[in-house]
């Protein structure tokens, strides 16, 4: 199978693994608004992570122009989740604290499963 189309059913399964973890398992007073505003989260955040971008604060806020507050409120959900890993790091003045995120190890590896790679 060519390389593209690798990339094609990658990208599908992820989005509709997200799509189950998420609508299947809502949280507690979780609103279906609330619920797709993660699944388009966690589209952005995949594509940063494609491109090798950083997922702390400041880049997920520069990236979809949401305030600090809207993106905690739509990250946070998916940290209790297990979609994302949550560390801290030292900010970029080397001084301070930021929050990091990854996209969980184990979702990953569920998808290139999931592919039979």
């Amino acid at each position: 199978m060519t390389r593209a189309l690798n990339i094609q059913w990658h990208n599908l399964a992820f989005s509709a693994f997200i799509f189950h973890e998420i609508f299947d398992n809502p949280l507690e007073d979780e609103t279906p608004q609330s619920r797709l505003k993660q699944i388009g989260m966690m589209s952005v955040l995949y594509i940063m992570h494609q491109g090798h971008q950083p997922l702390t604060l400041s880049n997920i806020v520069e990236t979809t122009g949401l305030t600090r507050t809207g993106v905690t409120e739509t990250v946070d959900p998916l940290a209790r989740r297990g979609l994302l890993t949550e560390s801290f790091v030292k900010n970029s003045m080397g001084r301070g604290k930021a929050r990091r995120f990854e996209i969980a190890p184990e979702l990953l590896e569920k998808i290139r499963g999931f592919q039979g790679n």
